[in-house]
């Protein structure tokens, strides 16, 4: 290496290796004493976890009400009934999907049918509109009683008087 003036620098001496330390008894007495007291630390650490995890528990346990634990009682009745209730479910709609599969095609036929149904009631409606623009139909179906005369309107009440002013 070289110096900014130019020069050489000399080299620092190295230190010697050093032989690793021996721990004395007072060493050893130290370390264990710390390790005691870490654990005793986190023991005393964990008792408090687990003394508040009861306490919590307990106060729980005591605040539930009796109607509470009896509803936490009868859970599993309650999960089996809804257990079966969903198995009949699950049959019935089977039995359902299968019925409507059967019923298709009659229910296609009913949809043709009921076009042409409709179609008849339009031609039958016309056909009256048409009918009663003839001159003489509506006497002529007062007469044979198939069509009903118009109620008179009932007569107003005339006890009152009018004023004018």
């Amino acid at each position: 290496m070289s110096n900014p003036k130019g020069g050489r620098q000399q080299p620092t001496p190295r230190a010697k290796p050093s032989t690793p330390r021996v721990p004395t008894a007072g060493d050893i007495l130290a370390a264990a004493q710390a390790a005691v007291e870490a654990a005793q630390t986190a023991a005393g650490q964990a008792l408090d976890s687990a003394q508040v995890t009861a306490t919590t528990a307990f106060d729980t346990a005591v605040r539930l009400p009796p109607a509470s634990i009896q509803l936490a009682a009868q859970l599993p009745d309650l999960i089996q009934s809804l257990t079966t209730a969903v198995e009949r479910l699950n049959s019935t709609i089977d039995r359902l999907d299968r019925t409507l599969a059967l019923a298709e095609p009659a229910f296609l036929a009913y949809d043709k049918m009921l076009t042409r149904l409709e179609s008849l009631t339009a031609l039958g409606e016309e056909v009256f509109t048409r009918l009663d623009k003839l001159p003489g139909v509506s006497l002529l179906g007062r007469l044979t009683g198939t069509r009903e005369t118009p109620e008179p309107e009932p007569p107003q009440d005339k006890s009152r008087r009018t004023r004018r002013k």
